[in-house]
């Protein structure tokens, strides 16, 4: 496959950092052999990428991908193919492959801080920008990068702090996202002229800083909101995942590892859901990747995306609160028709493409059973996992009655300490810049161009489909 051939020596800003303050990173001449450095591995696979796009829509740009349905277009695009997204995808049966590899063979071959240990989060943004498996020193060459890129300026905390203390967290963290806009090399080349060519090399850099920045950002609105307010520095000696849970005030070893996972797993899920398509949409307007990646936020804090998480544990917080924590069978079978009668869903089921359990639960059931399987939350997570898909089944409604990555996240969080349910999304926020980040970069790489699909009104579907049946 063209995208997992061997690179020849490339080209390094390793050792340059400290020369780049005064002027655009991405302008640097590149003068060190070195293949730890994941920008001169994109600039050595970016054209043989560009050629086979070319190649792509040249040959066989006509060839029909499916028919577009009434109820397609009525049932918010669902279904329909039309996103090149290079770095993710999802199958129904077999949940997500990160460029190919499915969640168990990236736990299996990607860098783990230690034998047997989580994947790095570096690891995979390796892998989703490169198509390549990373080694052990790749990914200690990009942390320490991305740890140089986590400065973030004071302006950027001032801007949350003139937010209420009582603001949703989602609200304070995209408020410090479009704040670090200020500093985005891909706004001030695009202001000077830069080729269409060369827009990825901007992208790239807002990209990494993007990704650095954002654990600081998020942290601060958690210390802000349900701690003293300090800021916790960046500590050298730590990678993505280990500071992430550092900078939040967690220095247990296995909440260090659970980060690993969490930052990993919910990086990317293809283009199509709300966040990642988002981050595209408004990126397609050449908008640099901090005010892409807001927009994204904003539509991961909506109740049917990435505030689901926070549900969930709220849901299974009520039931532990009206039946304890020792609920029986029966007793869980009673509290989940009366969610059901009541009107709502049962939190963390379902999935809008999956038709089997999500893979993502699957590997954070694995982590609960190996560093807290007696966790009360946990077993009762587990007896839900038992009880709730033939439940869902009998009423006939549900296409996917087995648990997604929302089903668990909460319960292993809250037992390291992270309580908090209304900050669940704004991990999640961290974890997907990797992914959109990424994408990002090749839809820059590649020219792709402004996203604009056509609409119709209803009256125009009645007419067509009249038409159509004469």
């Amino acid at each position: 496959m063209a995208f997992l051939r061997s690179v020849s020596k490339l080209r390094s800003r390793l050792g340059q950092q400290s020369s780049l303050r005064d002027s655009a990173r991405w302008l640097q001449t590149q003068t060190t052999s070195s293949d730890l450095d994941l920008y001169s591995q994109l600039k050595e696979l970016i054209p043989e990428q560009q050629e086979r796009l070319k190649k792509l829509k040249a040959e066989h740009g006509k060839v029909q991908l499916g028919n577009i349905t009434v109820d397609m277009v009525i049932g918010g695009m669902r279904g329909m193919t039309g996103l090149l997204w290079e770095t993710s995808l999802l199958d129904p049966d077999e949940g997500i492959r990160f460029r190919g590899l499915s969640i168990p063979e990236c736990q299996k071959v990607l860098p783990a801080a230690k034998p047997g240990g989580e994947p790095l989060p570096e690891g995979l943004l390796w892998l989703l920008l490169t198509g390549k498996v990373p080694s052990k020193e790749q990914v200690d060459a990009l942390s320490s990068e991305l740890r140089s890129r986590a400065k973030v300026p004071d302006y950027v905390f001032k801007a949350i702090d003139a937010l209420p203390v009582g603001a949703h967290p989602m609200t304070q963290f995209a408020t410090g996202v479009m704040a670090l806009q200020v500093k985005s090399e891909f706004s001030k080349a695009y202001d000077k002229g830069i080729p269409k060519s060369k827009y990825w090399e901007p992208t790239y850099e807002d990209s990494l800083s993007l990704i650095a920045q954002v654990p600081v950002v998020a942290s601060y609105v958690y210390r802000r909101i349900y701690k003293d307010g300090k800021i916790i520095p960046v500590d050298d000696s730590l990678d993505y995942g280990a500071n992430f849970a550092h900078l939040l005030g967690f220095d247990d070893h296995k909440m260090q590892e659970l980060m690993r996972l969490y930052v990993t797993i919910h990086s990317d899920h293809e283009g199509g859901n709300v966040s990642a398509h988002t981050g595209h949409l408004v990126a397609s307007a050449l908008s640099d990747p901090y005010l892409s990646f807001a927009a994204a936020l904003n539509g991961l804090a909506g109740p049917l995306h990435g505030l689901a998480n926070q549900e969930v544990l709220l849901w299974i917080k009520s039931v532990v609160d009206e039946c304890g924590e020792n609920i029986t069978t029966e007793q869980l079978k009673d509290y989940i028709w009366k969610t059901l009668n009541s009107g709502k869903v049962v939190p963390g089921f379902g999935h809008g493409v999956l038709r089997k359990t999500d893979p993502r639960y699957t590997c954070q059931r694995e982590f609960a059973l190996k560093h807290m399987p007696d966790d009360p939350l946990f077993q009762l997570v587990s007896k839900l996992y038992d009880v709730v898909p033939p439940i869902l089944t009998e009423l006939g409604k549900v296409k996917n009655p087995w648990p997604n990555v929302d089903a668990h996240s909460g319960v292993l969080l809250n037992h390291f300490g992270l309580t908090e349910a209304r900050y669940f999304t704004v991990l999640f926020g961290v974890s997907r810049s990797i992914g959109i980040g990424s994408q990002l970069i090749w839809d820059r790489a590649l020219g792709l161009p402004l996203e604009r699909p056509k609409s119709v009104t209803m009256e125009s579907l009645e007419s067509y489909c009249k038409k159509a049946a004469s």
